[in-house]
């Protein structure tokens, strides 16, 4: 008889927040699949837990999904966790729950503390309608594409950023969506947990300096409901202006007004030209 695959969630940084039942699903499982083995040693450690663990991340996510799945349909019994948090949300850990779900071997979730419903709880933005965005890529075409999808979009966003890359985040969102209100939460459940609400504008030009440190979720007021009607071909060319103001082509201009607005691109460019 095939075993089963508990997802674990794991603190965010208090360790009090390990559930009761999250302590004895790590300690009865046969093996812990860890992230990085090196710190959930320590979270091990501070429960007493002595499961035996293995590395399962990003670079070898195929061949450890294999040999995790075949010694469950052995019969035993895996949990997997993340550094922090919720496994399977932006983390390789969603593969190994692809793996058994294509081999039918049953997967059971132990909730635990996650960095992106907490911090839209505490956030003071709309919360009945949300879209979890991950990582933005640090390619810039495909940064790019993944804020030109959001431009339009009226749900509040929740976003992961690194503090090394938050300046340039903070720029390119003011860029692409304007100026609105975003809640910049840090350090959630640690000693040093701060909820900085502001807008795009001031972030933009407040904290591009690398001052914020930490792990770092953004959470950004969706797009005001627009008609139809407010948009023009004369306020598509008027945005493709401002893009040029920043150093665009008049042609890289058009194309990405075109892009946000659904005016085709030799319109908008005719314009900018005349």
């Amino acid at each position: 008889m095939s075993g089963r695959l508990y997802v674990v969630g794991t603190p965010i940084g208090n360790l009090s927040d390990l559930s009761p039942r999250a302590v004895e699903t790590l300690r009865s499982a046969d093996f812990i699949a860890a992230e990085d083995t090196r710190v959930t040693i320590k979270l091990l450690n501070h429960f007493e837990i002595d499961t035996p663990m293995i590395s399962y991340h990003k670079y070898n996510a195929r061949e450890r999904g294999d040999e995790i799945c075949s010694r469950i349909l052995a019969g035993e019994t895996c949990a997997i966790v993340t550094d922090a948090g919720m496994p399977c949300i932006s983390d390789p850990g969603e593969m190994l729950v692809m793996d058994c779900a294509k081999r039918g071997i049953e997967v059971c979730a132990v909730p635990g503390p996650t960095a992106m419903a907490s911090a839209l709880a505490v956030s003071g933005l709309p919360t009945g309608r949300f879209t979890f965005e991950g990582f933005l890529s640090v390619n810039k075409p495909g940064r790019r594409e993944h804020l030109l999808s959001l431009v339009n979009e009226q749900r509040t966003m929740v976003f992961y950023e690194a503090p090394h890359k938050l300046p340039n985040t903070l720029r390119d969102m003011y860029e692409y969506f304007g100026d609105r209100r975003i809640s910049i939460v840090r350090e959630l459940t640690k000693v040093h947990e701060q909820i900085i609400r502001t807008t795009l504008s001031e972030a933009a030009e407040k904290y591009t300096d690398g001052s914020l440190k930490g792990e770092i979720v953004l959470v950004v007021e969706g797009a005001p409901a627009r008609k139809e009607e407010e948009m023009t071909l004369e306020a598509a060319a008027a945005l493709a202006r401002e893009r040029m103001e920043k150093g665009m082509s008049a042609s890289a201009a058009a194309k990405e007004t075109a892009e946000l607005t659904g005016f085709k691109k030799g319109e908008i460019y005719k314009l900018l030209i005349d």
